[in-house]
């Protein structure tokens, strides 16, 4: 993408949030275009069965969309917006998470929805979206930021979704706190077994309680 298409992307979608009346549609050459390319984007994606693939294809064609997410963002209205949402859940599935969740900070302090096809809200989709990317991680032995999780907790904890999905939140990030803060681990663990009797969790709840338990100093003075 040319310099000149860059800044025309990111200055129409700054122009379109900043200008748009509140709760209606974009209007605007620029987002159409967008709407257009994203299009032909997803007809490639429905082409690709592997979701390795599919990941790698968004990873390819992220960066045609940072101009628009940019501009979007400094617009600062919070109007509804297709191209914005779908792009975040495709930084999710490229790894992009930071990228990602700069757009969640943004489109749940506004009340942003996803796309029609998606029947989840978007806290649901982001929280349970970072939680199962932190499990697949976990499941092949691969580190995840901690930070990830405990920023999309944040965003997310004021925000209505099934307990199940913010209980497997706070399972992945409780696990990877284990080794470090295991009194911060159990809060997370015990809080994830409130929310979700199933989440998994009973074991590592006992085996983190007897690592405290172990790593106790003894008594002082000792026995008399």
């Amino acid at each position: 993408m040319s310099h000149a298409r860059a800044h025309f992307l990111r200055a129409s979608a700054a122009r379109a949030s900043a200008l748009a009346v509140e709760d209606g549609p974009i209007h605007c050459t620029a987002y159409e275009l967008m709407l257009v390319k994203l299009a032909e984007d997803k007809r490639r994606l429905k082409q690709i069965q592997s979701m390795e693939g599919k990941a790698a294809v968004k990873r390819e064609v992220l960066p045609d969309y940072a101009p628009w997410v940019e501009g979007a963002l400094e617009g600062g209205r919070g109007q509804p917006d297709d191209v914005l949402m779908t792009v975040m859940t495709w930084r999710i599935d490229a790894g992009d998470y930071s990228g990602a969740l700069d757009i969640a900070e943004y489109a749940l302090a506004h009340g942003l929805p996803l796309p029609d096809q998606f029947s989840r809200t978007t806290a649901t989709v982001v929280a349970e979206e970072i939680a199962d990317a932190a499990k697949r991680a976990r499941d092949g032995q691969q580190p995840f930021d901690l930070h990830t999780l405990t920023y999309a907790a944040e965003l997310t904890d004021k925000h209505d979704m099934p307990d199940q999905v913010r209980a497997k939140l706070l399972k992945e990030a409780g696990l990877i706190l284990a080794e470090q803060a295991p009194a911060a681990a159990l809060e997370h663990l015990r809080r994830a077994q409130q929310l979700d009797n199933r989440v998994g969790v009973k074991k590592d709840i006992e085996r983190i309680e007897r690592a405290i338990k172990n790593s106790a100093p003894p008594p002082a003075g000792g026995q008399a």
